[in-house]
């Protein structure tokens, strides 16, 4: 049996109990797109679930900052006034450039996308306080997905996690040729979170919670194509 100290232990990399570790999953995309995993506090105390922190360390190219707004945050405002940069907010909108069906481009500037790692109402709170960011245009996509999130509810059925929407935006950034990734590194991507909420399932399945509690973890099978 563990001990209660082996079991409360963290890995100081993902940010998990020692037991639940998933860097091992962890397989690292480099990419020329620099992704800024901006993560709302109340999402940095998700240690069992939170998808953001295995997104930062699967994109080496990529930063993660905790707050609620990131106005005066000089690393964040040093990379939009970067003339070299050419900055985006994933975040849905009607004047946002949609992936899809538009490419970007970069005239020899760097890509830059900001991704808001928490709940929906959360996220609307992160732009209306960070000036800087409304300032960004917005980049969208369309998908036909269904998450895999098993072990959360999401509030609607076209909604996907932090990870899975990185998943989405680097497909999207292969396809238009902004990036160079192998189709079975983008498969592997998700291996951590899979990982976790099969971790997560196992527990659940231990436990002896009533069926009509644990009915949000089941897979869900029909798929809507909506935008994110």
């Amino acid at each position: 049996m563990k001990s209660i100290v082996e079991t409360r232990a963290t890995c100081y990399h993902c940010y998990r109990p020692m037991n639940q570790c998933m860097c091992s999953a962890i397989k690292a995309i480099p990419t020329q797109t620099k992704f800024i995993i901006l993560m709302h506090p109340k999402e940095f105390k998700k240690t069992k679930n939170g998808t953001g922190r295995l997104t930062h360390l699967s994109l080496p190219n990529s930063q993660l900052y905790i707050d609620v707004d990131f106005t005066q945050n000089k690393a964040i405002n040093a990379l939009i006034d970067d003339p070299k940069n050419l900055c985006y907010v994933l975040y849905p909108g009607k004047e946002s450039i949609h992936l899809n069906t538009q490419k970007i481009e970069l005239e020899n500037r760097q890509l830059v996308i900001f991704i808001i790692d928490s709940t929906w109402p959360c996220s609307v709170k992160i732009l209306r306080l960070s000036h800087n960011l409304q300032r960004l245009p917005k980049l969208s996509f369309t998908h036909s997905k269904i998450s895999q999130f098993q072990i959360k509810e999401q509030p609607k059925e076209f909604c996907l996690s932090t990870m899975e929407s990185t998943l989405s935006i680097l497909e999207l950034l292969t396809y238009h040729g902004i990036e160079i990734i192998e189709e079975t590194a983008l498969a592997s991507f998700l291996d951590p979170f899979l990982s976790m909420v099969d971790y997560q399932i196992q527990c659940i399945s231990k436990s002896n919670i009533p069926q009509k509690n644990t009915k949000r973890f089941r897979v869900r099978e029909k798929q809507k194509i909506l935008a994110v």
